[in-house]
């Protein structure tokens, strides 16, 4: 506690006075002194005259929260001003509280007693704050490697894509993923089957984030890579010969292995289908994935499907084929629901007449063009507020057969992040 009173003899009253309280007291005679005292010695209470020479004890006060220090100081004006204007003007420069003089021993313990509670609640709220404080940069580190780590599963992610850009017999292939966080659900890929078909998917695990993510990296490999073992389109027949499940087939199994190996509550969507890249057969299987889109080359734009049951629900569920054919300019497309669902800043959703109208307005274009003209509409009609679900598109613009040693403008792009 510091005291700061120039009488001599008031100042010697109320310093023992004061240690009688139990209080440890140092003593200044001027408010030049005690601001001296302050800046080396951390104050807890001041206990000051009003009229002093010099400094005045509003003055003192002023400089003294002024002082870059640890924790509260409280501070008490002794005075026998009654002028109320006066009072008010102290309290607004950073006084706490007064005493009459002559100072009323009764009332002095009283005023120190207050002061006293408040400095207990401002010292336990300063350590609860280190406390938070401490436990806000432990998250931080936590929330850091955790970041890390997301960008890794992302890279990672990524890296499950086949080429971004193909071209196979008389098809160009695009593929587009944009998940809604660092990872998502969302798989689109290919995988060749013989020189004419090829085949093309587009799945969506349920939910959103890492697990669905995990699952994702999972059931990638059962639809890549040209062994038996793990590609469940592929079997071999009796002579030992590898061969293409029909795509209904195929589902059906990865139904079967989603329910009996998969341990998880997810479950996905899925759209697969063979493609005859030299007379524009298709057979589709669709498993609770949105409708595919058939961009006609005179612009007429289809939504062919019936739904179908989602994979790793029913282990009795049944698949079927669905047939379609695509003539040379038209264009197929397996999009995720996150673009049917898009929703404007008033939560109104794109729809499949939305879906429409964007195809209209970008349907000239080709490739990752086209790709790049679609997502620019999307982001258009979502705004700022982006996307809630992870976009994927495969994108099959059937064209004929390139000529022999022709080069194919898509192949020269290569591969890239998604």
């Amino acid at each position: 506690m510091l005291l700061v009173e120039d009488s001599p003899t008031q100042r010697r009253i109320l310093c023992r006075t004061l240690e009688r309280f139990g209080f440890r007291v140092l003593e200044a005679a001027s408010g030049a002194r005690a601001m001296e005292i302050c800046r080396t010695t951390q104050i807890d209470m001041v206990i000051c005259d009003w009229i002093m020479p010099g400094m005045s004890g509003p003055e003192f006060c002023r400089s003294f929260r002024k002082l870059d220090r640890e924790g509260y100081g409280y501070f008490i004006l002794m005075t026998s001003i009654s002028d109320k204007a006066a009072v008010a003007a102290a309290l607004d420069i950073g006084a706490d509280d007064f005493v009459t003089k002559p100072v009323d021993v009764s009332e002095l313990r009283a005023r120190i007693r207050a002061g006293e509670r408040i400095l207990a609640m401002e010292g336990q709220l300063r350590s609860r704050n280190r406390v938070v404080n401490q436990t806000l940069d432990e998250l931080r580190v936590m929330y850091d490697g955790v970041e890390r780590d997301l960008r890794a599963a992302q890279r990672l992610q990524e890296s499950l894509l086949p080429e971004l850009h193909q071209r196979h017999g008389g098809a160009r292939i695009s593929l587009l993923l944009r998940a809604s966080g660092h990872v998502g659900g969302d798989l689109v890929g290919t995988y060749p089957i013989d020189a004419r078909r090829i085949g093309i998917y587009a799945l969506d695990v349920s939910g959103h984030g890492v697990s669905s993510a995990l699952v994702t990296a999972r059931l990638s490999g059962y639809l890549s890579g040209h062994s038996p073992v793990r590609h469940l389109a592929l079997r071999r027949d009796g002579e030992g010969q590898l061969v293409h499940r029909p795509p209904e087939e195929t589902v059906a199994r990865l139904n079967r292995l989603m329910l009996a190996e998969v341990a998880s509550d997810h479950y996905l969507t899925l759209l697969l289908a063979e493609v005859d890249t030299s007379t524009g057969a298709v057979a589709l299987c669709q498993a609770g994935h949105p409708n595919p889109v058939i961009q006609r080359r005179d612009g007429r734009i289809e939504f062919p499907g019936g739904g179908g049951f989602p994979v790793g629900l029913l282990p009795d569920a049944l698949y079927t084929r669905l047939p379609l054919t695509l003539s040379p300019g038209d264009r197929l497309l397996l999009t995720s629901d996150g673009i049917g669902e898009c929703e404007d800043p008033e939560g109104r959703q794109l729809g499949q007449e939305g879906l429409k109208d964007i195809l209209t307005r970008c349907g000239a274009a080709t490739g990752q063009g086209f790709l790049d003209a679609l997502m620019a509409e999307l982001e258009g009609f979502a705004g700022e507020a982006g996307f809630g679900d992870d976009i994927s598109v495969v994108n099959l613009e059937f064209t004929t057969p390139p000529d022999e040693g022709a080069p194919d403008p898509e192949a020269a792009q290569g591969t890239a992040a998604a």
